[in-house]
């Protein structure tokens, strides 16, 4: 009878420790970038003289290489070595950032967020697929992806912080200055504690594959960046959305006709990888209304201060953390699924709470509140949707699967934004054009996003209800070296 061999904890080592240390500090660098330069973006146009249609390509820039090369980046790490891929990002990330913050011009700014995003492409994937394959024991592993997953929710609401005290203390310079440094710190930690990989022989390299997908998420990203200012009915967000969808087909198409595919399409025969995806999708869509409608509340109706925005979100930071950690520990016995869907229900009640903001709110009484709800919810979200989205994925295509994850994320929160800004101005405006108040116009605007947001948040709670519900299996079982010897027994 085969035997199954106790794999000893690699987590319980000092060499394990730091290794999940480096990944979630890789990954806490990405997601911080995402939103460390919204608190600084009045500073910037005024120090580079951006117009308005202008500002809104330094957080769009990054999203758009960002979501774009994800899934390039996801299969290139399998392809070429996971480590030969993060370092590769990491310093296309630190050399862009230096380039951002010495910049003089806005267009140089714009480039160097639009190669911080394609390093972010490169460096993400394959931070991810490095923990799943490195953490293969069920504690380990489930305690590894509860670290990860709490680590975007912390860098999302940190990013807000870190950009306020910046923008305030040495300038907003050093919200693209402190990457090199941070870069520089990670580097050599990549070589030293990450194992290098043989470069794996393939037949063909799929060019017409990478071209597909590429252009195919670039002008997707691009054209939902765009919607909420051209306009949804034109012809050029629906020429834009088409021709991506056109894209993406012929790449799907493409797929199934290569000896050696850029993206195996069997990977979707995974039990639950396709809910999952599905899942952070939709959860993601209205979680992001959260930063982005109550940052501008607090600025704009409230009339706080970059740093008092910051600090505003520092409790949410603590709660997700925690909900991270004890989602991750949950796992074990309950499985994915109902972490996934009560943490859904339960984030959607707290975007609800905030959907009630009223125009002379306070931060004790309607905010906290419901930020720590949501934080509670969507921490256990992002943890069981990482966990069932890389259980039973084979090593050699984990930073597909990471990719797939991360492209989704980035989909949703742009497909997110474009839809809940889109309802929100109309309200705003439908109000100003009868005569309301400015705050009181703005307020009722973020309340209908919120309140759409949280109904997003219940669509990925009935989604998650169709995935598999897994504690985080990995794809192959480890057995007995020498299977006559068990038989023999």
């Amino acid at each position: 009878m085969l035997t199954t061999v106790e794999t000893p904890s690699f987590l319980a080592t000092r060499r394990g420790k730091l290794t999940l240390l480096l990944l979630c500090g890789i990954a806490f660098l990405d997601f911080v970038d995402a939103s460390i330069t919204n608190v600084a973006l009045p500073s910037i146009r005024r120090s580079l003289h951006f117009s308005v249609e202008g500002l809104q390509w330094i957080p769009s820039g990054y999203l758009l290489t960002y979501g774009g090369f994800m899934l390039l980046g996801g299969r290139l790490a399998d392809l070429f070595g996971r480590r030969r891929l993060l370092a590769s990002g990491i310093v296309l990330i630190g050399i862009s950032s230096l380039v951002g913050g010495f910049a003089q011009t806005s267009g140089v700014l714009v480039g160097a967020r639009l190669a911080q995003g394609l390093g972010a492409a490169l460096t993400l994937p394959a931070a991810l697929s490095v923990l799943t394959t490195t953490f293969k024991e069920g504690k380990d592993r489930n305690t590894a992806l509860g670290a990860w997953g709490g680590t975007g929710g912390l860098a999302s609401a940190a990013g807000v912080l870190l950009g306020g005290l910046l923008v305030e203390g040495p300038g907003w310079r050093w919200v693209m200055f402190v990457n090199p440094i941070a870069c520089a710190l990670v580097l050599p930690a990549v070589f030293r504690l990450i194992e290098g990989e043989r470069r794996r022989r393939i037949a063909s390299f799929d060019a017409l594959g990478a071209l597909l997908v590429t252009g195919g998420m670039l002008l997707l990203v691009y054209a939902l960046v765009k919607a909420p200012i051209v306009g949804w009915g034109t012809a050029r967000t629906i020429g834009e959305l088409a021709a991506a969808a056109v894209l993406l087909a012929t790449f799907v198409l493409n797929e199934l006709r290569q000896r050696e595919p850029l993206a195996p399409l069997e990977i979707f025969r995974i039990n639950g990888l396709g809910f999952s995806n599905v899942t952070q999708l939709v959860a993601f869509a209205g979680v992001l209304a959260l930063f982005f409608f109550l940052t501008l509340y607090m600025q704009t109706v409230l009339g706080y201060s970059p740093v008092q925005t910051g600090l505003a979100w520092l409790p949410l930071c603590f709660a997700v953390a925690i909900s991270a950690g004890i989602s991750s520990q949950l796992l074990a016995r309950l499985g994915t699924r109902p972490v996934i869907v009560v943490g859904a229900v339960v984030a959607a009640g707290g975007l609800y709470w905030l959907s009630r903001i009223p125009v002379d709110g306070s931060y004790v009484a309607d905010l906290l509140p419901g930020m720590l709800v949501l934080a509670l919810g969507g921490g256990a979200v992002f943890v069981g949707v990482t966990t069932a989205a890389n259980a039973g994925v084979p090593a050699d295509k984990a930073g597909l699967a990471a990719a797939l994850l991360s492209a989704s994320q980035q989909l949703g929160g742009a497909l997110g934004l474009a839809i809940l800004t889109a309802v929100s101005t109309s309200r705003t405006n439908h109000l100003l054009a009868t005569g309301s108040t400015a705050s009181r116009a703005l307020t009722s605007g973020f309340q209908r996003g919120l309140l759409l947001g949280s109904i997003f948040l219940v669509a990925a709670a009935v989604i998650a209800l169709r995935a598999t519900n897994t504690r985080g299996e990995t794809a192959e079982p480890t057995i007995d070296a020498e299977p006559e010897a068990s038989l023999a027994a």
